[in-house]
């Protein structure tokens, strides 16, 4: 019998099982590993007795897909899979995406549209009395009111559209163990409404339902006062992601309530508590079979698992803050990790399967370097909620010490069986700095980007200063240019120390808020002045639970009231981008009438040399 969940009926059987307690519905292919958030829920809930099956891409034109297990006992998981549907559909230019990384061979077409609303309502169909719980992404950053960029309008809260009875948000564990031990209690879904990390449709009590509105509930702009598109609207669309933004704490949290035209209010309860290192220890070291269902051999298997198959998440949340990041929204920014000696386990682990090679591809997480909660006072007293811990500076009270990230990799790259360690997710340089400018060549970020460049990096570090205009950085979230460039010193210096040929890349994004036809020109003179020749150039992408998606909406910075400048045009968003590959003879057109636009034609000759027209 296969190590995996099942995923039919046959395998249900072979199981010895005459019903599942829960189908867990996903918009992924089935790839049994920590990485993936089906794989985490539904080993977590086997961890805890429950019997559940996996209906993977299922066949939405109808309900018969999902009676492929028969009626489950409790109810239905679903999600649309580890991104946003649309986001995986659909590149920013709103154009059909050739590829999905997420289906077997990187076949398109097997995820619907808005798979939560689409496989709810055909769960819904399949069998009309059974709870339906909806989470992951895609349910998560949509649980309000929220503009679409895909519709360009303001859409209603997802748990009203997909008609399900609870939305969990955030990262779910905590919610989904209580709610499985309430409904396997007898408890009706409809009454479960007090767990932390979720959302449920109620209606107030004095309008006949069993909602009470409490002292300290949190009231945001109704949705009939953000329909349209309106200044007044708009404004109330930026009270309203003040206040959800300000109670994204698990200390500090209150309930939130969003109120809708039939009466109702979509209700979301205090964040949960985040997973404390031992229990996210347990979480990792589940039963992971660690690859894709061998259903999906014959199409090739399932592309995503490549970048993650050999690699370590040590950590979770992040307090970097950054505008354009749903991390904040949805993971939250207190910053929790696993021990040193689990995320060693999970390496040998690694080195017993025979496609290993000896290289951990990544050991980190949003944030590769954040391992501990950004300060005392915030496990006491809650995040701030009107400042952030590294913008517009490091906060004094910030706790920037990396020897703990420097013992993980000096830890994991002493298995034997590993000859090299590295690391690829996102590292804040500005994190590293704040470290060295407060202890210099003694502190623990010297030492961290010592080991780093002696061992860590596969000939290139990649880091993301995101652009060099200090008004579109400013509405990034994200440092001054200038710490960017102390930190490139610091890190050619040591590789010079070291004796390593060793390289960086910087990624930057086009676009962004903020960011006008001048300030992308400026930013190719700086790529031009530095020698940093863009990996990857991203256009801004609006997706929903982002500050910088909220101000792509209403052109306005929501905790300011600030003007802010979006370009929205398709031709200056593309000139944006050429500017950002200026080195490319393609875009050379582009590039000299970006600058005609922009009325900076001294820089045509520093951009494109001597190219004639």
């Amino acid at each position: 019998m296969s190590g995996f969940l099942p995923v039919n009926r046959k395998e249900m059987q072979e199981r010895g099982w005459d019903q599942v307690d829960f189908v867990l519905v996903t918009g992924d292919a089935y790839v049994d590993h920590p990485s993936f958030g089906t794989a985490i829920i539904s080993r977590l809930l086997e961890s805890r007795g429950y019997k559940v099956g996996i209906l993977a891409q299922p066949d939405w034109k109808g309900p018969e897909d999902f009676q492929r297990f028969g009626k489950p006992r409790l109810g239905f998981l679903i999600n649309s899979g580890t991104v946003d549907s649309m986001v995986n559909n659909y590149s920013v230019q709103k154009n059909r995406r050739k590829r999905d990384v997420y289906s077997p061979g990187g076949k398109t077409g097997r995820c619907p549209d808005r798979a939560v609303i689409v496989y709810s309502n055909r769960a819904r169909q399949a069998y009309p009395d059974m709870p339906i719980i909806i989470g992951g992404l895609e349910a998560s950053l949509r649980r309000f009111a929220h503009y679409d960029y895909w519709d360009d309008k303001v859409r209603r809260s997802i748990l009203l559209d997909s008609r399900a009875d609870i939305l969990i948000y955030g990262m779910g564990e905590r919610a989904v163990l209580e709610i499985a031990e309430a409904l396997d209690s007898g408890i009706e879904a409809g009454d479960i409404s007090w767990i932390r990390g979720t959302c449920i449709k109620a209606k107030a009590a004095e309008e006949g339902g069993t909602l009470y509105l409490e002292e300290d509930d949190v009231i945001l702009p109704a949705y009939e006062r953000l329909m349209d598109d309106s200044p007044e609207a708009k404004a109330a669309y930026n009270e309203s992601f003040r206040m959800q933004y300000r109670s994204n704490d698990s200390v500090l949290g209150k309930r939130l309530l969003e109120q809708y035209t039939d009466g109702f209010y979509v209700v979301q309860n205090p964040p949960p508590q985040p997973l404390e290192r031992q229990e996210l220890d347990d979480l990792y070291e589940l039963n992971f079979e660690r690859t894709w269902h061998p259903s999906y051999d014959e199409e090739g298997g399932v592309p995503a698992i490549d970048e993650v198959r050999f690699s370590i998440t040590s950590n979770r949340g992040c307090f970097g803050g950054c505008s354009f990041c749903a991390i904040t929204y949805h993971q939250g920014r207190e910053v929790r990790s696993r021990s040193c000696e689990s995320i060693v386990r999970e390496a040998e682990l690694m080195t017993q399967d025979e496609n290993f090679k000896g290289y951990i591809h990544d050991v980190g997480g949003p944030t590769a370097n954040f391992r501990n909660p950004s300060c005392e006072k915030q496990l006491k007293h809650g995040m701030c909620g009107r400042k952030d811990c590294l913008f517009p500076k490091p906060c004094s009270q910030l706790n920037t010490d990396h020897d703990d990230c420097t013992r993980v990799l000096q830890e994991v790259s002493k298995v034997r069986g590993i000859k090299k360690v590295f690391v690829r997710s996102g590292l804040r340089f500005d994190y590293i700095m704040a470290d060295i400018r407060k202890g210099g060549k003694s502190s623990s970020g010297y030492r961290f980007l010592e080991e780093l460049c002696r061992a860590h990096v596969s000939g290139i570090l990649k880091v993301a200063p995101e652009h060099s205009s200090g008004k579109v950085l400013r509405q990034m979230h994200k440092p001054d240019i200038s710490v960017f460039d102390a930190f490139a010193s610091e890190y050619r210096a040591m590789n010079k120390r070291l004796g390593c040929r060793q390289y960086m890349v910087p990624y930057f994004i086009s676009s962004h808020p903020g960011s006008t036809l001048d300030d992308a020109v400026d930013l190719a003179l700086y790529m031009k002045k530095t020698g940093f020749v863009p990996d990857q150039v991203q256009d801004f992408y609006p997706t929903p639970g982002t500050l910088a998606t909220c101000i792509y909406y209403t052109e306005k910075d929501p905790f300011s009231g600030r003007d802010v400048y979006v370009a929205k045009d398709p031709m200056e968003k593309k000139m944006q981008r050429a500017l950002l590959h200026f080195n490319k003879k393609k875009n050379e057109k582009l590039v000299r009438q970006a600058l005609q636009r922009a009325g900076r034609t001294e820089a045509e000759k520093e951009l494109l040399g001597g190219r004639r027209r």
